[in-house]
């Protein structure tokens, strides 16, 4: 099985982590599942950043969307931070390179036209609608079943797609922080308390093996190097080689499932 991550990694704050796990129960959690149903689910990434004075509104936006009826079921929300603003005075703890790759990704694909922040990409194309406080759209055409199986730290994850293909496929699988909040003391937003959720701690692609008519994956769910009130998971699949996403599904995590 083959796969990249990309995670900040920190021990001290691992073991912290490990620590708030333990407080929250002594016992292993019950295995919970995710599943799409057989429409489109929208993923919905927001391309952000700690140290760009225009995201905070964009910010706010994808965390109202916690209060939106359909959340998970017609859309499955995440904030990717890159890290090309970190020169302006301030090192965003969320960003990575491998984010600003993605939205570059985005432009060679044909999904936008120019890099920028706050970007926001709906079902791999570049959406405007979220300025002008447009509702996402109902879920979309027959796309497949995707279901997640997540039990102590590993996901098993089954897609059936709504058609035959021969296509490779596969799936990012990405764990979600809510709740967090940082202290900005340099740069754009210097002086402001910045709050974020559907924060992308850890992102993972990993190839799906065609087993008949299904597509299936295992993974193990690497540990949160940042501490959250709360986490979720986000699993969409997409061609190999394309980031516009087939299919997505996700959920809130019990605290002992990773």
């Amino acid at each position: 099985m083959s796969g990249r991550s990309t995670t900040a990694r920190s021990p001290i704050r691992r073991i912290l982590f490990a620590i708030a796990a333990l407080s929250v129960s002594g016992a292993a959690a019950a295995g919970q599942t995710f599943t799409s149903g057989d429409r489109a689910v929208a993923l919905v990434e927001l391309f952000t950043s700690e140290g760009c004075s225009s995201c905070p509104p964009a910010e706010r936006w994808l965390s109202g969307l916690a209060e939106e009826p359909g959340l998970w079921e017609r859309f499955v929300p995440v904030a990717f931070h890159v890290d090309y603003w970190n020169y302006l005075g301030w090192n965003d703890r969320f960003a990575s390179g491998d984010y600003s790759d993605r939205q570059r990704l985005y432009i060679e694909q044909g999904a936008a036209r120019v890099v920028y922040t706050p970007g926001v990409f709906r079902a791999g194309s570049e959406w405007l609608g979220w300025r002008s406080g447009q509702r996402l759209a109902a879920a979309g055409e027959p796309a497949g079943r995707l279901t997640a199986e997540v039990e102590n730290g590993r996901a098993v994850i089954r897609y059936v797609p709504a058609a035959p293909t021969g296509a490779p496929l596969d799936v990012s699988i990405a764990l979600l922080g809510m709740g967090l909040e940082t202290e900005v003391l340099a740069g754009e937003n210097r002086g402001r308390k910045l709050a974020h959720d559907f924060v992308v701690l850890n992102h993972r692609v990993v190839r799906l093996d065609r087993e008949h008519t299904e597509y299936r994956a295992e993974s193990e769910l690497e540990a949160p190097a940042e501490l959250a009130k709360t986490y979720a998971l986000a699993v969409w699949v997409s061609a190999r080689g394309v980031q516009e996403p087939l299919q997505a599904t996700g959920g809130l995590l019990e605290s002992t499932n990773f």
